[in-house]
């Protein structure tokens, strides 16, 4: 099983794990870098719709680029869907088994293991940022994150996709042969289930958790999640699990 998630905005500022795995896009990423150099701050805060000081800080990440890294990315991202992810409580065993299983995606690095090595960055994947290739990131990515998950799957192995549709759409999603199975998370409101977006973050990042503490390796087991109330309702299209509470 390999199960795809997104990258946060959000990044740790300290206690970073400084030994881990290599990216295997550092080409690609050390291309970018170089690129992103060459913007302004008033350039990056248009491009990438940021307040100013939030570009100011990202032009200076970019300056200070350190390909090495500086901790690993299942621990510096911070957002939603790492808050219920908690990977704080994972066991070492545990995040074997993540570094096996999960993949992130990410506009910078491609496509991450929770033990590669990182440096803070902001660069969402829907970001029109131009290069040799093309007009924006989806472009210049093109079918390489798409080719590398394929080449790490086994001919059964099934697909968990909790990544949103920003990042599933780089991953070129719908072109798998395998089995893929996408849950979504619906809160009842004025009678209605709904997605609400800080809700279904969270739970993305709970079944994470869940998958990886119960070394979940096939999909029929996760109808029985029921973490923050949530439970299995049905397969609404083919590979749609919908979860309500």
């Amino acid at each position: 099983m390999k199960i795809i998630i997104s990258p946060a905005k959000k990044l740790a500022s300290d206690n970073f794990i400084i030994k881990g795995t290599s990216n295997q896009f550092s080409e690609e990423t050390n291309y970018l870098v170089k690129e992103l150099r060459n913007y302004t701050v008033g350039e990056i805060e248009n491009m990438m719709k940021l307040s100013y000081n939030l570009a100011l800080l990202n032009w200076q990440r970019f300056q200070d680029w350190n390909s090495d890294g500086v901790g690993q990315a299942l621990f510096m991202f911070k957002g939603d869907v790492y808050k219920g992810l908690k990977a704080e409580t994972l066991t070492n065993n545990e995040l074997d088994f993540a570094q096996e299983n999960l993949r992130i995606l990410s506009g910078l690095y491609g496509l991450l293991k929770p033990k590669d090595l990182i440096y803070p960055y902001r660069l969402e994947m829907g970001t029109k940022l131009k290069t040799k290739i093309g007009s924006n990131l989806y472009k210049f990515w093109d079918d390489r994150l798409h080719n590398a998950l394929k080449s790490e799957l086994e001919k059964d192995e099934e697909i968990i996709n909790l990544a949103s549709e920003e990042y599933s759409k780089a991953i070129q999603i719908n072109k798998f042969n395998n089995t893929v199975i996408t849950p979504v998370f619906k809160d009842f409101k004025n009678g209605k289930p709904k997605v609400i977006s800080f809700f279904a973050k969270k739970a993305r990042g709970e079944m994470v958790n869940f998958i990886i503490t119960n070394k979940i390796n096939k999909s029929d087991n996760l109808k029985s999640f029921s973490n923050l109330g949530y439970q299995f309702s049905e397969e609404t299209e083919k590979g749609v699990f919908l979860f309500t509470r």
